[in-house]
């Protein structure tokens, strides 16, 4: 899927605005963030709708997964974005991760990944992630 013009200048506000954002299940999550960045970088389809606003916490984040036939996090993302790169060390900025710890979606940010957890924006090496899907 191509980008949008000037991609670049919109990951990067996003990551600012994540910063500050507090974390809310089924708003503001990892998969509601990395999706929504998704819709915005590529002007794609919003995939998030499948779930947003459908749950408040993660044991209700769990159940939603479970009702749309996803097992987990790779699951989820094996079934909306395809097969994986081969390799995370293939990951291009604003690709899309699956981190190993925190098991959460995040986002390509050049040598790391950004992830939004219940504790904030966390920034890891790309090296602790499991899988990684262009954008």
């Amino acid at each position: 899927m191509p980008r949008i013009p000037h991609w670049e200048r919109h990951l990067a506000s996003a990551l600012t605005a994540a910063r500050t954002s507090p974390f809310a299940w089924g708003t503001h999550d990892c998969a509601t963030w990395v999706f929504d960045l998704r819709q915005m970088l590529t002007d794609g389809k919003d995939v998030a709708a499948l779930w947003r606003g459908t749950y408040t916490t993660a044991s209700g984040a769990a159940r939603v997964m479970r009702r749309l036939g996803w097992s987990d996090l790779e699951a989820m993302g094996r079934d909306l974005l395809s097969e994986p790169l081969p390799s995370t060390r293939l990951a291009q900025r604003g690709d899309i991760l699956l981190g190993g710890r925190p098991d959460a979606f995040g986002i390509c940010a050049g040598a790391r990944g950004a992830f939004l957890t219940p504790s904030g924006l966390c920034f890891l090496p790309l090296s602790t992630c499991r899988l990684a899907w262009r954008l």
